[in-house]
C-alpha cells in the first residue's frame, strides 16, 4: 500500500498526474465544459452521428424491446439474432465472409491478437496433431496503437517491430523469421500521425513471405473510401490474407469493435477467443444504433463530403503559416510543435479561446515531437476553423517578436491582427 502512495506522490510532484476535464455535454462538435461552450477539434465522432435523430430513435427501439443490457455470454444464452444480423452487415461492408462483435475496439485487438496463436493448441484438445511444428511471429509497425501492442504481448508469440511504414525493414524481418505463421499487424490510419498504411504494398510483401495482414481500421471505417467502407475500399483491395478490425465508437457514433475475416478464421475465433466468449457483448440498443449508422453513412453522403471539405479547408488555411503538418492524408491533421512544454501551453491557450485540441506529448509520441492533434469533423463551420487557424497565426507571429503586451480574445477572433503578448502568455 505504501509503495503506491509513495509513487503517486512522486508522480504528482513532477506534474505527471493531471486532472481530466469534466464536460457537461458531448462534442458534436460543440460542447459545454465548466459552463462555457467549446468547440472540439479532438472528437472521433467524425460524422456527428452520435446525436443523429435516427440513431437515437433506433436505440430507443432497442431499449424498449430488450432492456438496457445483455447479461449473458453469446456462447450461453445471450446470442440474439440482431448480433448475427449486424455481423453479416459488417462482414459485407469489409468484403469478408464473417465478422465477430466485441464490447470495445480495444478488447477486439486484445482478444483476437492474443487468440490467433492458440489455434493449434486448442485443436490438440480434440486430438488434432499437426504434421509439422507450429510457430507464430507478429510483425508490428512501431507506431501501432497500444491495444495492438498489448494484444501481441498477451499472445506470448515472437514479436518484431518494423520502422514506421518502412516496408524494406519489414521485408528483411520476414525474410529472417523461421516462424511457420507470420502475421503483419498495422493501423490503417495512425491515430497520432494521421497517415495511412500502404495496404496494397503490405499485401504484396505478405504474398512474398506467405504472411497474413491484420489491419486496425478504427479511424478509417466510415471515413475512407467512396462510401465509407474504410481502407480496403480506399485502395480497392481484397485478399484472403487480410483480417480487418474496426471500431464502432468513431465514425459510427456508438460503442464496440469487430473483426471481419474469412469464415474459417471467424469460426476458430468464436471457440478460442476469451474476449468474445467469456464476457457479455454489446447492449442491444447499441446494435440497433450501429446498424442504423451504417445506413446513414450510405443515405447521407453529404456528411462525409463536409468532413473532407473541412479537412481541405483547414490544410489550405494553414499552408501559409510556419508549421509542419505531420500528415494531410486524413481528417487527423497533427500540427507539429516539438517542445513538450510549449505544446501544452499552446493547448491551454486554445482552451482559453474555447477550442479543445488534444496535446500529444511523450510518451505517446517520441521526445521533442509534441503536437496538437487537430481532428476535423463534418459538423465544423468555416468560422470555427478560422478561429482555430487565427490562434496558430497569432502564436506564429508573436514568437518572432521581441516585445510583448497583453492581447485579447477579441483580437484573436478578428484574425490575430495584434499578435504581441502571446509568448508572454505561453511563458
Amino acid at each position: 500500500m505504501k509503495e503506491f502512495q509513495e509513487i503517486a506522490r512522486w508522480l504528482e510532484n513532477r506534474g505527471a498526474i493531471h486532472s481530466i476535464p469534466r464536460v457537461e455535454t458531448l462534442p458534436a462538435p460543440k460542447f459545454m465544459m465548466n459552463g462555457v461552450e467549446h468547440v472540439s477539434f479532438s472528437t472521433n465522432n467524425y460524422l456527428g452521428l452520435a446525436s443523429h435523430p435516427r440513431m437515437i430513435a433506433k436505440a430507443r427501439e432497442g431499449l424498449e424491446r430488450y432492456g438496457v443490457g445483455n447479461c449473458e455470454s453469446r456462447l450461453l444464452g445471450g446470442d440474439l439474432e440482431i448480433y448475427d444480423a449486424l455481423e453479416r452487415k459488417l462482414a459485407e461492408a469489409k468484403g469478408k465472409d464473417c465478422a465477430l462483435l466485441f464490447a470495445t475496439g480495444y478488447l477486439t485487438n486484445l482478444g483476437v491478437l492474443s487468440s490467433l496463436v492458440k489455434t493449434a493448441q486448442f485443436a490438440r484438445i480434440y486430438g488434432y496433431r499437426a504434421k509439422a511444428r507450429h510457430s507464430y511471429a507478429f510483425f508490428s509497425d512501431e507506431f501501432n496503437h497500444v491495444s495492438i501492442r498489448e494484444g501481441i504481448r498477451l499472445s506470448g508469440a515472437d514479436r518484431l517491430s518494423f520502422r514506421h511504414l518502412d516496408l524494406n525493414h519489414l521485408d528483411s524481418l520476414l525474410k529472417a523469421s523461421e516462424a511457420s505463421t507470420k502475421i503483419i499487424v498495422t493501423d490503417g490510419v495512425f491515430s497520432q500521425d494521421g497517415d495511412i498504411a500502404p495496404l496494397p504494398e503490405l499485401l504484396q510483401v505478405a504474398e512474398r513471405h506467405d504472411a497474413m495482414v491484420y489491419v486496425d481500421d478504427a479511424h478509417g471505417t466510415g471515413v475512407l473510401g467512396a462510401s465509407g467502407g474504410g481502407i480496403t475500399e480506399h485502395f480497392g483491395v481484397s485478399s484472403e490474407r487480410l483480417i480487418c478490425m474496426g471500431t464502432l465508437s468513431k465514425a459510427y457514433g456508438a460503442i464496440g469493435g469487430f473483426v471481419a475475416t474469412d469464415r474459417h478464421i471467424g469460426e476458430i475465433l468464436r471457440l478460442t477467443c476469451s474476449a468474445y466468449g467469456f464476457t457479455s457483448t454489446l447492449p442491444p440498443d447499441q446494435v440497433y444504433a450501429i446498424s442504423e449508422a451504417m445506413d446513414i453513412v450510405k443515405d447521407e453522403p453529404e456528411r462525409r463530403r463536409r468532413l473532407w471539405e473541412n479537412q481541405r479547408y483547414f490544410v489550405e488555411s494553414m499552408a501559409g503559416l510556419p508549421y509542419r503538418l505531420v500528415s494531410t492524408a486524413t481528417p487527423i491533421v497533427p500540427v507539429l510543435i516539438g517542445d513538450e512544454v510549449l505544446t501544452g501551453r499552446l493547448s491551454d491557450l486554445l482552451q482559453a479561446e474555447g477550442l479543445h485540441v488534444d496535446s500529444v506529448k511523450f510518451p505517446a509520441v517520441a521526445k521533442n515531437r509534441g503536437r496538437l492533434r487537430v481532428i476535423l469533423n463534418a459538423g465544423h463551420t468555416r468560422e470555427q476553423i478560422d478561429r482555430l487557424v487565427a490562434v496558430f497565426r497569432v502564436r506564429a507571429i508573436a514568437s518572432s517578436c521581441h516585445e510583448f503586451e497583453d492581447f485579447s480574445a477579441e483580437r484573436i477572433g478578428s484574425g490575430g491582427q495584434h499578435p504581441r503578448g502571446l509568448d508572454t502568455a505561453l511563458a
